[in-house]
């Protein structure tokens, strides 16, 4: 770890590792995003949030995956933006139970990891069981990484702030298009009201002491 890179204070205890859609058909090789997962993997995205994980689970720090996904048959999907009507057009679609919503390699789900779906909306916060979830855990800080920076990782973090969260963003385990636009949201958006940090200075806070 540099000087310049910040090493939030992260109790264990209260802080949940949150990766946001990092799945095959989003991020992996038979994406159905094909630009924003080649960033995410060209990046080093992916591989920074599999360190990310690897590191969370040394340090006994709780690992929840939010997926997104849909039904064969379409219902309870939003059609009300041309995002959602877009999504029910494309090649390879997220559906309940295929190998499009299973975590991303390298990424490691162990088996104490939560793993949260949704079939509707932008936020893994918003209309699923993720806060009640984190509130039985006792977590008060969230550690955001995944995509996009766009869309999902913003609302993400807005949903977590409102509901009265500290929000930790590793700036390089997100991603999104164009490539430039993450280090934008990041510094115009995420940065006042989220603490920017990197990947290194987290896998160096949770390194085993000594």
């Amino acid at each position: 770890m540099t000087q310049s890179d910040p090493a939030p204070e992260l109790d264990p205890a209260t802080t949940v590792l949150l990766t946001v859609e990092c799945q095959n058909g989003v991020v992996g090789e038979e994406s159905a995003l094909p630009e924003l997962a080649k960033e995410a993997r060209d990046s080093g995205m992916l591989a920074r949030v599999a360190a990310l994980v690897d590191a969370a689970h040394t340090a006994g720090v709780q690992v929840l995956h939010a997926v997104a996904e849909r039904r064969p048959d379409g219902l309870g999907a939003n059609t009300n933006a041309r995002l959602f009507r877009a999504a029910g057009r494309l090649p390879v679609r997220q559906l309940s139970g295929s190998a499009a919503v299973r975590i991303a390699p390298p990424i490691r789900v162990a088996e104490g990891d939560l793993v949260v779906r949704r079939l509707h909306g932008l936020s893994p916060m918003a209309g699923t069981d993720v806060d009640a979830l984190l509130r039985n855990l006792g977590v008060r800080t969230l550690v955001v990484a995944g995509v996009s920076s766009n869309i999902a990782i913003p609302n993400t973090v807005f949903d977590a702030v409102n509901l009265g969260y500290r929000v930790v963003v590793p700036a390089d385990a997100i991603a999104g298009v164009p490539a430039a636009y993450t280090a934008e949201v990041v510094r115009h958006s995420l940065s006042l009201v989220a603490e920017p940090t990197t990947t290194a200075a987290l896998v160096y806070a949770w390194a085993p002491p000594g």
